[in-house]
């Protein structure tokens, strides 16, 4: 490669990074202080013993959905939290293979609900209409998977101790986990913009789009959305925020293609870590995938559908 060449590269790839600094750091602080504010206010919940009164009252619902009601406990901290948190909790009691894998559907469904709602909904999307879609879609999943998997209700009540915590001890582990957080987060974020940037720079996506157009239209997804698609199923909507808020200012995607896309990872994100993790647990990873794939098949075409009504009633084209 000549010197001149080189220099060329050089310089196209230093204007992407300088390009995507400013915006990146806006999200990236945005973001931060709801995942440390969220992440706080849990804290001093768990400090309060109010999940475990909470995820008590639920505990009838998880019954009627083949769970013990223990069950509770680690999907109302993985609504509010992450993951992390609530598989940290499921550890805590006994649960079969049956009841761990409807558990992780459930949890994989709705989890991390305030950041990745304030997420999407800075993209353009009802955050109203998120949080209906993945709260209904994480029950009705597991309303049918216990129809489907054989099994009983499998107790483990006393596998797990509740005992009371110093503020101080707690407030330590929330500080040391939230650094940890942060530094994750911030890498991530900056990484993930600036190889956005470079990637639609060097045409990539467009390349990209192209090889996932047949696999994203059976979902009902336009191939524009390829990119962002890639984003949220291996690192998820959190980390991921920046590249999707820049994809729409930027006007690669309108309102509607953003609206499908976010109805289908709103339930089927970061299906590379979560899964891993979950199955790591016991949970059927099969289960976990397609369940939620088909959930999101049929979330997608419903809304499509709603809009060539719209389109009909409104004489606008589709």
């Amino acid at each position: 490669m000549a010197p001149a060449e080189a220099e060329s590269h050089k310089e196209r790839i230093l204007r992407c990074i300088k390009s995507v600094l400013p915006g990146t750091t806006k999200t990236c602080i945005w973001l931060l202080k709801i995942t440390v504010g969220v992440s706080f206010a849990i804290m001093f919940l768990k400090y309060l013993n109010v999940l475990p009164w909470f995820s008590g009252l639920l505990a009838p619902v998880f019954n009627s959905l083949g769970l013990p009601g223990e069950a509770a406990l680690p999907f109302v901290t993985g609504y509010f939290v992450n993951v992390y948190a609530a598989i940290s909790v499921a550890a805590s009691f006994d649960f079969d293979v049956r009841a761990l894998t409807i558990l992780c559907t459930m949890v994989l469904c709705a989890h991390n609900m305030i950041t990745e709602t304030a997420v999407q909904k800075k993209t353009g999307t009802s955050a109203v209409r998120i949080v209906i879609v993945r709260t209904l879609s994480a029950f009705t999943l597991a309303f049918f998977l216990n129809k489907l998997l054989p099994g009983d209700v499998v107790s483990t009540l006393g596998s797990a101790q509740t005992q009371d915590v110093e503020f101080m001890v707690l407030f330590k582990d929330w500080l040391r986990s939230t650094v940890e957080v942060v530094i994750k987060m911030t890498t991530l974020i900056y990484s993930l913009a600036i190889v956005q940037k470079l990637l639609a720079e060097y045409g990539v996506i467009r390349w990209v789009s192209k090889f996932l157009r047949y696999f994203l239209a059976f979902f009902g997804l336009p191939a524009r959305t390829s990119f962002l698609w890639i984003v949220a199923n291996t690192l998820g909507l959190a980390y991921g925020a920046a590249v999707m808020m820049e994809e729409v200012e930027n006007g690669n995607v309108d309102g509607r293609d953003i609206d499908l896309l976010n109805t289908h990872i709103s339930i089927s994100h970061s299906n590379l870590e979560d899964l891993l993790l979950v199955t790591a647990m016991g949970a059927v990873w099969y289960v976990l995938l397609f369940s939620r794939w088909l959930a999101s098949f049929v979330l997608v075409w419903e809304l499509r559908g709603e809009y060539y009504i719209k389109d009909k009633l409104f004489k606008k084209n589709y």
